[in-house]
């Protein structure tokens, strides 16, 4: 019903050209409040079902990991539901002493570790026995999963998070008459956050990585596509560096939230059927007694201009594959529409130019796609291609082949057919991805943060609207350079090659 109800509602409030008074018409349902400590709601009332989504987004994200220290953004996901003082543990007084010993224990580890070929390994393997039963100790404390099992047992659903170079994202979804619980939960959690099991996760996270770069070809391509396009901007690793994970603290932890996870660097929504008079008071009561802070420390490294096409090799015997990145500017600047434009036409599924050229006509490869940023919109990312060579089929054919419709893009202009379909697909897109309280909410949150106004979500379609064949051949011109393109490809591993 959700979904019929959007795309109705949608398909009047995003027509070609979104006129100002759809617009107002949507703002009606929408109520926004600042709270005196910088805290800002967005709240959007949606009565067709009793449920309501509730979506905490911050605006930190890996990139904001200092040196050393890569991966405390996403470690802070992972602390995210372990509960509170009073949820999610047997004794709270005894487990909190533990946890303090752990880390005087790791001071003096590490302190040792620090002396170099002048610690005492002795002292090392007894400090490491000791931290290992006091982790032991202060786990034997914990509630295990009290905090989802609260929420599962008060009908709520979805509760997950999500970090990724720019954002930090918790998200569940309520019945209406249980949507205090949310703001009780999380008001505890982001005003005195409790850092159980840190190391057992940080556990959990080195292996999270193992999985899923350094043992998988994919992830594996993805990190070396970032790492060696990004030579100077931190949005690099989400995840974090192997020696970096393995050495992180819960105090790092603690003080990383503690500059970060303030009030005006926050922004709440809730979509659905609540109240907003009493969204407004709850969100008083329980969030009003957070504590303020400065604003934190913006990302202040620029990538320099790329002044060289760059090339990265992956050897591994699995099937060849191919990424290629063209340096773009971010999400904010006015070429993003065309750039989306660009990307669409380029892959729109099955009647996108890549898929249809190099899939169906040349037979070189099994699948092929773009992406109009890559990397994410807050800061400067990528224009990305890929081609998943067929069988019997190389890199090289498939790049060569990419790389003529790209020097295409650039002479030649988009039929009026094409462009038609591409807009009516991005279009589409959005209506999908608001066919639920949670996905207006995730949506309303991100275009906030971006823009500082979520009505940028739906004028983004009026701009995508207004581009035209020759901008879209502008933007191919401007970016996809042989000066801005970073290539990474895989070939197969040596005879002899050591392992």
């Amino acid at each position: 019903m959700q979904m019929k109800w959007v795309r109705r509602v949608l398909c009047t409030l995003i027509p070609l050209c979104l006129s100002a008074q759809d617009l107002k018409e949507f703002e009606k349902k929408v109520t926004e409040f600042t709270l005196g400590n910088g805290l800002h709601f967005i709240i959007l009332r949606r009565t067709e079902a009793p449920v309501a989504s509730m979506v905490a987004y911050v605006n930190v994200g890996s990139a904001n990991d200092p040196a050393g220290k890569t991966g405390l953004a996403h470690m802070l996901e992972h602390m995210a539901f372990k509960g509170t003082e009073t949820l999610g543990t047997t004794n709270w007084p005894e487990e909190k002493k533990w946890l303090a010993d752990i880390e005087a224990i790791y001071d003096k580890l590490d302190n040792e570790k620090n002396k170099g070929p002048r610690g005492s390994q002795e002292t090392i393997n007894k400090l490491q026995a000791e931290v290992k039963a006091a982790i032991e100790k202060a786990n034997s404390y914990v509630d295990k999963e009290a905090y989802s099992k609260v929420i599962q047992q008060n009908g709520g659903v979805g509760m997950n998070a999500g970090t990724s170079t720019e954002s930090t994202v918790y998200f569940y979804s309520l019945p209406s008459n249980r949507v205090e619980l949310w703001f009780l939960l999380t008001s505890q959690v982001f005003r005195e956050p409790i850092m159980r099991e840190f190391y057992k996760e940080r556990d959990v996270v080195r292996e999270e990585r193992r999985m899923r770069v350094e043992s998988n070809p994919q992830g594996k391509m993805v990190d070396a596509l970032m790492t060696t396009s990004y030579l100077a901007h931190p949005q690099r690793q989400i995840v974090g560096w192997a020696s970096d994970i393995e050495n992180l603290r819960a105090k790092d932890s603690t003080a990383f939230f503690r500059q970060y996870y303030v009030p005006s660097n926050m922004v709440m929504v809730i979509a659905g059927d609540v109240d907003p008079v009493e969204m407004k008071r709850l969100a008083a009561q329980y969030f009003a007694p957070m504590r303020t802070g400065p604003a934190p420390p913006r990302v202040i490294t620029e990538e320099p201009r790329q002044e060289g096409e760059r090339r990265s090799f992956i050897e591994t015997p699995s099937q060849p594959m191919l990424l290629m990145g063209y340096k773009r500017p971010p999400g904010t600047d006015p070429d993003d529409a065309p750039l989306t434009v660009l990307a669409r036409a380029l892959a729109s599924g099955r009647t996108g130019i890549l898929y249809k050229e190099l899939v169906e006509q040349k037979r070189i490869a099994l699948a092929a796609a773009a992406s109009e940023n890559f990397a994410g919109n807050k800061y400067p990312g990528l224009f990305f291609m890929y081609s998943l060579p067929a069988v019997e089929k190389t890199n090289e054919e498939n790049e060569k082949a990419m790389l003529e419709i790209v020097g295409r893009m650039k002479k030649e202009k988009l039929s009026e057919a094409v462009l038609k379909r591409v807009k009516t697909k991005v279009r589409a897109d959005l209506i999908r991805s608001l066919d639920s309280n949670m996905g207006m909410a995730r949506q309303l949150a991100a275009a906030y943060m971006l823009f500082g106004d979520w009505r940028k979500l739906f004028t983004q379609i009026e701009e995508v609207d207004k581009v035209t064949a020759d901008d879209v051949e502008r933007v191919a011109r401007t970016y996809l350079i042989d000066s801005a393109r970073t290539v990474v490809s895989s070939k197969a591993p040596e005879k002899g090659a050591a392992k």
